[in-house]
């Protein structure tokens, strides 16, 4: 499973208000391909956020993110229901992160991935830390890195790649 948090992994951590009710946040084009590109590759793809919001919930809902949890200040609690849920093991588990509240849920997981510009304690509780920043291209390069790793890189290449004439 490859689960990551939303404000400042999938957006630059930037929220702007309008005063009403309006909520704007940034997100990569390239990100939102790197999702569709590890679904392809067999693997459920979700979002633990403390936050809710209903621009995250578009957004998850475009890309076709198979979990969405939202409002989960501990996140390891919804880390829990989704363990509980797939019926999956801790080390069966990537999970990006950038700030304090990613502490927990990095310690536990098989492969803790920090994005450029995640806290200093967020970096050191990873085993790698993306060349590029959050809301930058930082998830989808993480998810061609994991890629790589699994051998599955060039055949997730080619199948968005080929011709479909």
């Amino acid at each position: 499973m490859f689960l990551c948090d939303v404000d400042g992994v999938l957006t630059d951590g930037g929220i702007i208000l309008d005063g009403i009710e309006g909520e704007y946040k940034r997100f990569d084009v390239q990100d939102g391909l790197g999702i569709a590109m590890i679904r392809q590759a067999g693997l459920i793809a979700g979002i633990i956020t403390g936050r809710k919001s209903g621009v995250v919930k578009r957004r998850a809902e475009e890309i076709k993110f198979d979990e969405i949890c939202q409002g989960f200040f501990w996140k390891e609690e919804a880390l829990e229901q989704l363990l509980d849920k797939h019926q999956l093991r801790e080390s069966q588990i990537a999970y990006i992160g950038d700030d304090l509240l990613d502490i927990p849920v990095l310690r536990r997981v098989g492969l803790p991935i920090a994005v450029q510009n995640a806290r200093p304690e967020v970096k050191a509780s990873s085993l790698y830390t993306s060349s590029a920043s959050g809301g930058q291209g930082a998830v989808r390069e993480i998810v061609e890195w994991i890629l790589q790793l699994r051998n599955q890189k060039q055949e997730i290449l080619d199948h968005f790649t080929k011709s479909r004439e």
